[in-house]
């Protein structure tokens, strides 16, 4: 299998795909959009809000026998498209970090990235025991504690990106 990464309008990825899938029901390529799950505090109320990983990516999977340029006429025609990465001319699959970084949310995450499980250790450090965050404790880059959130740098191709994923506190190691 091979992974490609389309470029498409921000806030409104769902909405591409769902409009891909329409104009080409004959195509049937596995698209995917991955969402996480966060909790906002606005005058003391909470709203469970899902916005993606990767804001203006769409992913798509193509098997190694077919060909992306069979059918990249089609994903540039529907609206909404902005191009391929790394650039119209030059599409290239999804490979190393890059690719493991986006199956690591994909596969091991699912489509929607919950909270994950946490405890802090004895030198006040967070170590993550299951969730979207496991694996990725390296990438971490700021702990907020009350909020429930760490922020983790996210690098895919030539572009780095930061992000907040959703924790809770299990209690400390014993």
């Amino acid at each position: 299998m091979k992974y490609y990464a389309i470029q498409v309008k921000t806030r409104a990825e769902e909405k591409y795909i769902r409009l891909f899938n329409a104009l080409h029901p004959d195509i049937s390529i596995k698209t995917y959009f991955p969402r996480r799950q966060i909790d906002i505090r606005r005058q003391h109320k909470i709203t469970h809000t899902n916005t993606g990983i990767f804001p203006g990516y769409v992913f798509i999977e193509i098997d190694d026998t077919e060909d992306l340029h069979t059918y990249q006429w089609a994903f540039r025609t529907t609206d909404g498209f902005y191009r391929f990465l790394k650039s119209n001319q030059n599409i290239c699959a999804l490979q190393d970090k890059d690719l493991e970084l986006v199956l690591h949310f994909i596969k091991n995450v699912g489509p929607l990235a919950g909270k994950s499980k946490v405890y802090f250790d004895e030198n006040s450090r967070i170590v993550v025991t299951d969730g979207p965050l496991m694996g990725l404790e390296g990438k971490i880059i700021k702990v907020d504690k009350r909020k429930g959130r760490a922020k983790i740098k996210l690098d895919l191709y030539d572009d780095t990106f930061a992000i907040d994923l959703a924790f809770e506190v299990i209690g400390t190691k014993h």
